[in-house]
Order: structure tokens, then sequence, then C-alpha cells
């Protein structure tokens, strides 16, 4: 009985760091995209080069810093390519949906990967969904639309299918994510080599198309890369302590970030819908996390 209870307390523990580190990568990520927006008319793909340099020297750091082995069983090769591959095809899609169509419709298209990765835990790793979670989700998600407000009509049909492209490989990945914690890969082996891939992968287009960029341009997307280490370590660790059906619906926390920032930054002010949106979103988090609570009770 008291092996059964520390168990429970464990579960309890890891669901609430898994809690508090999405929300620390929402934030995160709602810099970078603060920073990416303030970095101007600079090419999607030379954005994404610099946010995942940053976030590559990050990790190689500290794992220079902690001894730790860039090694991984050949077990879990698969999940690992499957991780960097989708995790690069989700940067790129969403870098080109925000500089092909409204922001707000790039927005709700990016926020489409808590979803698709709570679909992936089912699928893939067989992780069961209650209906009380699969309507948190959808709550969720319905507050999303409410903030962001898509406008489809006006926007290009490819872009709009690339952006959920976008979410579709953000969503895959962070699933593969999850899949390598459970199976004992450290969350700096995975962000180093996620990002070392990535900026190989478009390092011949940066050769032969780079973009001369100010000094102010370089620094903003230093620190954008900067705050994307943090978000990718943060969501990493997330999801190695929690499956992505707990936890992911507090990766909509990002909204409340952007629109804070926006209010602060770029003087936007949020109207009656978008606050309904944050009212809806802040309710399915909450109710989500009375649900675990009491279960794990």
């Amino acid at each position: 009985m008291k092996q059964v209870t520390n168990r429970q307390d464990v579960q309890h523990s890891n669901y609430f760091r898994g809690m508090v580190l999405i929300i620390l990568s929402a934030f995160c990520f709602a810099c970078m995209n603060v920073c990416i927006r303030l970095a101007g008319d600079v090419p999607s793909i030379q954005k994404s080069f610099f946010r995942n340099l940053v976030a590559a020297v990050f990790a190689g750091s500290i794992l220079i810093k902690s001894h730790i082995p860039v090694q991984v069983d050949k077990k879990a090769w698969p999940a690992l390519a499957m991780r960097c591959i989708f995790g690069t095809l989700g940067i790129l899609c969403n870098f080109y949906a925000v500089d092909h169509l409204l922001v707000a419709d790039a927005s709700i298209l990016n926020k489409l990967s808590p979803f698709f990765a709570v679909l992936f835990s089912f699928f893939l790793l067989k992780e069961r969904i209650s209906f009380f979670q699969a309507a948190c989700v959808c709550v969720a998600f319905g507050g999303c639309l409410f903030v962001v407000k898509p406008g489809f009509a006006g926007a290009a049909f490819l872009p709009a299918m690339i952006g959920v492209c976008g979410g579709f490989g953000a969503g895959l990945a962070y699933t593969m994510v999850r899949k390598l914690g459970m199976m004992g890969v450290k969350g700096p082996v995975i962000v180093f080599c996620f990002s070392v891939f990535s900026c190989i992968a478009v390092g011949p287009w940066i050769l032969f198309h780079f973009t001369p960029m100010t000094i102010t341009q370089t620094a903003i997307l230093l620190l954008a890369g900067l705050c994307a280490a943090g978000g990718q370590f943060s969501i990493t660790a997330a999801y190695t302590y929690a499956p992505a059906k707990k936890i992911s619906i507090y990766d909509y926390s990002q909204i409340i970030f952007a629109a804070v920032f926006g209010f602060l930054l770029f003087d936007e002010v949020p109207d009656p819908y978008s606050f309904l949106g944050y009212f809806l979103v802040i309710l399915s988090s909450f109710a989500m996390f009375i649900y675990h609570s009491s279960k794990d009770a």
C-alpha cells in the first residue's frame, strides 16, 4: 500500500513539473516570436537557422559541462530521427506561414501542435485519452480560435496548408520527445541532435542565399535563438515528465503571454472575443489540473 502511495506521489510530482515546464516553454516561445517580429524583413529560413544555431551551442555547452555523452541506443534512433525531421519541418512551415499569411492565421495553425501531440500520443504511444481530456483540449482549441479570429477567406490555400503541416510536424515531434524520454534519452541530447540537424538541413540555403543583416537584427535573432533554446529545453523536459494528453493543454498559455507582450510592446489591446478566448483557455487548463489532481489523490 505504501509503495502504491509513493508511486502516486511521484506521478503527481512529475505531472506538476511537466505542467510548470510547458508553461515556461510557452513563455520562452512567446518571447522568441516577439524577437522574430522585431527582426524585420529577414528570410524565414535564415531566422530558423539562427534559432537553432543558438540552441545547438547552448545544448552542446550543457553536454560538455555535465559530461553527458551524445550516445543514443539504436532502438531510439527511429524516434530521434522523426523528432529531428518533423521538428525541422514544423519550424520551417511555421515561419513560412508567418511570412505569407495573416499573423492571426499563422498563429492558430501553429497552435494545432498540442492538438496533434495528443492525437499522436494516442495512436503511436497507445496513451488513452478520456472524454474529459478530449473535451478540455477542444475547449482550449476553441478559445484559441476566439483569440486569433482567423480569416481564411483572404488567405492563400497553399500557405495555409503549409501552416497546417507546421502544426502537424511540431505535434509529431513533441510526441517523439515523449517517447525518447520514456526510453531514457537525456533532454540535452535530444535538443542538441535536433538543433544540429536543423542547422545542417538549411545550411546549403544559407550558404547560397544569405541576406546581410544589421548589428541590431543579428542581436535580436541571437536573442530569439536564446529564447528558443530555453523553450526547447523546457518543453523537452516537460514531455519527459508527463504524457502529452496531460500537459499539452498548457501550451495554449503562449497565447496569454503573446497578448501581454503585444500590449506592452506594440500597444495591441485585445477585443472582447480575445478575452473570451483567454477565459476558455484558462478554464480548460484549470479543469485539466483539477481532473488529474483528483485522479492521483
